[in-house]
């Protein structure tokens, strides 16, 4: 499978590929606001709801049937590191957003997990290429300390607006925020701004 490298991601910031006040790591460290959540595959089902014309319930199987594709990015976690050279695969948001047909009055997007962990980022910050829900990294599934069977990745925003363990996105016509922007985290979370806290 062809690949898409984004890792220039960064010109758009006008930023260096490192964001400040981040160190390069070889590693993919663990942090997760809780334990890694158990579900049964067979039952898993991954929602859309909110302001679209198709409300979704798709299988794992049914989710994967979707146009997908894999993308090379960096991923940046808040406390401090980052990790270049990330190749995941799975679904694009645009991609989402099509098969559900998102109303004109969405302006904003909840993103809900298998451990109750939600995030929220604005409609025009999700619809974007680079946006994925993603079930597949380094061309393995991904591993379930990493949000296997599905997150979403940001490698425009710090990685908590990635949801781990993702089963469900709500579009809503109102902001609304997540579990760690309610708890002094950054709604916008711009990693060449040094956008950590509020």
């Amino acid at each position: 499978m062809s690949v898409t490298d984004v890792t220039d991601l960064h010109e758009e910031f006008d930023g260096e590929r490192l964001p400040p006040g981040q160190r390069e790591t070889s590693k993919f460290p663990v942090l997760s606001k809780g334990s890694t959540p158990t579900y049964d595959p067979d039952d898993w089902t991954f929602t859309v709801t909110g302001a679209v014309e198709n409300d979704l319930s798709l299988s794992m199987d049914e989710f994967q049937a979707l146009p997908s594709e894999t993308q090379r990015q960096d991923f940046h976690c808040v406390t401090g590191w980052s990790k270049f050279d990330c190749d995941f695969t799975g679904v694009t948001f645009p991609t989402l957003m099509d098969a559900a047909g998102v109303q004109s009055d969405a302006v904003h997007v909840m993103f809900h997990a298998l451990d109750g962990y939600t995030t929220n980022l604005p409609l025009d910050q999700c619809a974007r290429e680079e946006v994925m829900f993603a079930w597949g990294y380094d061309g393995d599934d991904l591993p379930r300390e990493h949000g296997g069977p599905l997150r979403v990745v940001t490698p425009h925003r710090y990685a908590y607006k990635g949801a781990k363990w993702v089963d469900g996105v709500e579009f809503l016509t109102e902001p609304e925020r997540g579990y760690w922007e309610k708890r002094g985290y950054s709604n916008t979370a711009n990693p060449w701004n040094e956008e950590r806290y509020s």
